[in-house]
């Protein structure tokens, strides 16, 4: 029997001893809550058939809830001491990060899951365009990646939780919301933030537009923070 490659192990570990617990059953109902509320209020007062209110307050919703999500992956192992022992064995920074990440992409695309309710509320009672609704959809899977690399990345810098938790809800906040004002920015900058903003290249998948680069960026972004991952548990390792 082929062995199985170590950082699907160590993801499989991850998601076993997070849903071995209340945190993410309690972290998918607050999401689902809110998620919903955004929905539903709306869906009636509108009358059409789509998704669109849900989507654009997705990436806010995500800087918060996914840092939820991986505030503990290195910070809980720090403190109990237990990454030094993890490092000492066979496993490479690179194979605990990318396990902990494909955990983190997991537990966040789960969260998505029962939202296709919403997407079948709007099924059953209209005739949606089925390319914002699928680019939605597939936007909010690179997003989550995105946002989780960057969780995954504030995880490894510090022991305590907390820490984690806010220095990537401050990264994934101004990464949603920095399209929002560029207006009040000098000319000279706005293109760079412009395309920085993870919002507005969500917003362009969400519009049923995949641009290559869209993709782009969200390869880039996670690619960066993973890598910036690897460097901070290799710097740990040698100090």
């Amino acid at each position: 029997m082929r062995k199985q490659p170590v950082w699907i192990h160590l993801a499989k570990r991850e998601l076993a001893a997070f849903y071995s617990g209340p945190v993410a059953y309690i972290v998918a109902a607050l999401f689902l809550a809110f998620s919903g509320f955004l929905f539903f209020s709306t869906f009636f007062l509108i009358n059409r058939a789509e998704l669109r209110n849900f989507f654009s307050m997705l990436p806010i919703l995500f800087a918060f809830f996914i840092p939820a999500l991986t505030m503990r992956l290195f910070s809980e192992e720090m403190r109990s001491g237990s990454l030094e022992t993890l490092m000492t064995l066979p496993v490479t920074p690179l194979d605990a990060v990318a396990g902990k990440f494909a955990a983190a992409c997991i537990s966040a695309a789960g969260m998505l899951v029962p939202t296709l309710v919403y997407a079948g509320t709007i099924v059953y009672l209209g005739s949606p365009d089925p390319g914002p609704l699928v680019g939605g959809y597939l936007g909010s899977l690179f997003l989550a990646a995105a946002f989780s690399a960057i969780g995954v990345f504030a995880s490894s810098l510090t022991r305590n939780q907390i820490v984690a938790f806010f220095t990537a809800f401050s990264l994934c906040m101004v990464l949603a919301l920095i399209d929002k004002f560029l207006v009040f920015l000098p000319a000279p900058v706005v293109g760079l933030l412009d395309f920085v903003s993870a919002g507005r290249h969500f917003e362009s998948i969400a519009r049923g537009i995949i641009d290559s680069r869209d993709l782009v960026y969200f390869a880039s972004i996670t690619v960066l923070f993973l890598g910036l991952t690897v460097r901070a548990l290799d710097a740990g390792r040698d100090a």
